[in-house]
């Protein structure tokens, strides 16, 4: 049925934009959707800030689903594309502990808790000595 298999990259031409990708058009007139997740090596929050309709653009088919459905990628058709970049990313911007941040968290509280508590005891304060 499929003239397209899963992991070589053809170039297209996007057909339509929707709020979770965008559908392009492949050699032969079958149609895949790149699914936003897949648009870009970034977080992608509008697919419109980078594609629009009639732009071509190389993408690396990465499933057919049984009922023909052709899911591509434009991130992976990159030749500089990484797969693991995103988890390399996470691990950076984890490396504070959960017991560093709780700490940190429970610190900031307690001060909060504590400017809070004198600010309502000199308000309490000035009452007692209106009566």
């Amino acid at each position: 049925m499929s003239n397209v298999e899963v992991g070589s990259i053809v170039e297209g031409v996007i057909t339509g934009i929707t709020n979770f990708g965008a559908f392009v058009e492949m050699p032969g007139g079958q149609t895949g959707l790149v699914h936003i997740s897949e648009v870009a090596d970034t977080y992608v929050k509008n697919v419109k800030d980078y594609l629009k309709e009639n732009d071509k653009v190389k993408v690396k088919v990465i499933n057919i689903q049984e009922g023909g459905k052709i899911g591509l990628s434009i991130k992976q058709a990159d030749p500089n594309y990484k797969a693991n970049k995103k988890h390399k990313h996470h691990s950076r911007k984890n490396d504070i502990s959960f017991e560093d941040k709780l700490a940190k968290f429970m610190k900031e509280s307690d001060e909060k808790m504590a400017a809070l508590r004198k600010n309502t005891e000199s308000k309490r304060g000035r009452g007692n000595n209106r009566y």
